[in-house]
């Protein structure tokens, strides 16, 4: 490729290529000022003054061949080397700004380009995995996030990604928000997940939006401003948690992490969810036959297995199973079915 080749395309190695050249021409001529009789600092301060071209007058009198070549050579080699470090760090901050300006501008071609894509809010622990998920669907999607770090850390994994705050109109226009499916706001901030919330149902009245919430009474106010569904980690965790106490016969039916994964995530790809709820006292559903809450939810899910209270034994329901207060009962059906599901702890009207 050649040296200017080189040159141009590693300016960070051509810093400290330079660097080590005049490091190493001002130490030899130091060795030079030195065998002629000087001291150590007059001869540094030399070299200083000579390989920066500040031009003050010499210390000590050069009146000796010897003292005039080496200086002759320092001139020419010192002020040479610096002058290719200044170039490198100049190429190398000229590099950095033209990349980050060309990466802004065809990231934003592409996202202009997108139709039916998700949008996510925030990638903290919540938006990264989720971000996994559905790259690993080949689900085309957008993240907001106002973090440096974070944003950094989204483009390495390389997701469009746009450093900015997503409560501001401007910003969700950008992520293509009149033409997307699906925003999920899933900041760690209750109050920042509602005004997202806002904001987005103003811009996209068709948009299916899925926020996050960390405190029970956050639920509410998300649905008022305009989200489809509110998803609670903290509750999600323990329910999963009191399901493993609750319902050990059940949740060994998958014995490992890995299968549960492989299994949910195969479901979700045909539009389907497995859970396991417990039938509380005063259930509706509580005294029905599984016939019937299976018709009274008009087929949103199927009722696929029961653990009865105080049994270890896992049944396989027929249609006339009776419900029972206290019974583990595991669900399949399709997303978006929250509503129905919380039933099985409802109290009867």
């Amino acid at each position: 490729m050649g040296w200017f080749g080189a040159w141009a395309q590693s300016p960070v190695r051509n810093i400290l290529a330079g660097v080590a050249f005049v490091l190493l021409v001002s130490g030899l001529a130091m060795i030079g000022y030195v065998a002629h009789g000087w001291s150590v600092g007059d001869a540094f301060y030399m070299v200083v003054i000579t390989v920066f071209t500040v031009g003050f007058g010499e210390v000590q009198q050069i009146d000796t061949p010897g003292l005039r070549a080496i200086t002759i050579a320092l001139i020419i080699t010192g002020c040479t080397g610096m002058i290719f470090v200044t170039g490198a760090i100049v190429q190398a901050i000229t590099v950095a700004q033209v990349q980050f300006v060309f990466g802004q501008k065809r990231m934003i071609r592409q996202i202009e380009q997108l139709r039916d894509h998700v949008i996510i809010c925030g990638f903290g622990r919540t938006g990264s995995m989720l971000a996994r998920e559905l790259k690993e669907a080949k689900t085309r999607l957008v993240i907001l996030e106002s973090t440096p770090e974070h944003c950094a850390e989204a483009r390495d994994l390389g997701f469009l990604c746009l450093q900015a705050d997503a409560t501001e109109e401007n910003v969700l226009t950008q992520a293509g928000i009149r033409y997307a499916h699906t925003l999920a706001t899933v900041v760690s901030s209750d109050a920042v997940n509602v005004f997202i919330t806002l904001s987005a149902r103003a811009l996209n009245p068709d948009l299916q939006i899925i926020a996050r919430g960390e405190l029970p009474a956050t639920e509410r106010k998300l649905l008022q401003a305009g989200a489809n569904a509110v998803v609670m980690p903290a509750h999600i965790g323990a329910e999963q948690i009191a399901s493993m106490i609750l319902f050990p016969a059940i949740t060994s039916m998958i014995p490992s992490l890995e299968r549960r994964r492989a299994m949910e995530q195969d479901l979700r790809s045909l539009g389907l969810e497995l859970e396991v709820v417990l039938a509380a006292e005063g259930s509706r559903f509580v005294g029905m036959s599984v016939e019937e809450v299976e018709r009274r939810v008009e087929g949103s899910f199927l009722i696929v297995a029961i653990e009865h209270a105080g049994s270890s034994l896992v049944e396989r329901p027929v249609p006339s199973t009776i419900l029972r207060a206290g019974d583990g009962v595991t669900l399949l059906g399709r997303g978006g079915r929250a509503e129905l599901v919380s039933q099985f702890g409802a109290s009867k009207p």
